[in-house]
């Protein structure tokens, strides 16, 4: 029952954080589904409350609006210093062998910046997508080996290895080892131009 309503609350704050940014905006759904590769169905649904989308649609809204992801499910905090602790992380992606990607706290736009845990199984993949205009990418192995792909370009990585890369370009995470692969990203989302 708790993760119903959770759930719940997660919805509806993505509602009104979706709806309440787009009115400051001025943009129609319209303009929004143009912005972010959204269905104008999918965006209804979101600020209804009634939708429960994936990581890649939360981030082609939060790169349309050049925020982070964590903004768009928590709502504004207007507090100078804000405490995060692993009760406010929340994981948005889940691999097919128990990877996860993890959101563990974000800092406001503009120039917003995303903190990300990934730990990826052997044999687990993510991405493939570019984000927004300008968005940067930096991401450091923990452990295991990954295999990032930029622009079609494979680079590997071991535990001490960062890469920084603009992710604009289209790019993925492998772990094509036999060991997990934990990694943590920031990812910087640029203004955006009204």
């Amino acid at each position: 029952m708790a993760d119903a309503t959770e759930a719940a609350g997660v919805s509806g704050a993505l509602a009104r954080t979706v709806a309440a940014l787009r009115a400051e905006r001025g943009w129609s759904l319209d303009n929004l589904a143009g912005r972010s590769g959204v269905s104008k169905g999918v965006l209804v649904a979101v600020e209804q409350g009634r939708s429960n989308p994936n990581l890649a649609t939360l981030a082609r809204i939060g790169d349309a609006f050049g925020v982070p992801v964590t903004r768009l499910l928590e709502g504004a905090d207007e507090s100078l210093v804000q405490l995060s602790g692993p009760r406010d992380a929340r994981v948005l992606w889940t691999g097919p062998a128990g990877g996860t990607g993890t959101i563990v706290a974000a800092t406001p736009p503009p120039w917003a910046a995303e903190l990300w845990r990934w730990q990826l199984a052997p044999g687990e993949r993510f991405g493939g997508d570019s984000h927004a205009a300008g968005l940067r990418e930096l991401s450091y192995v923990e452990s295991g080996e990954l295999v990032l792909t930029v622009a079609g370009r494979a680079y590997r990585l071991g535990p001490g290895e960062c890469a920084r890369f603009p992710g604009d370009l289209p790019h993925g995470y492998a772990n094509e080892g036999s060991e997990r692969t934990v990694l943590t990203m920031v990812c910087v989302i640029p203004p955006v131009v009204s």
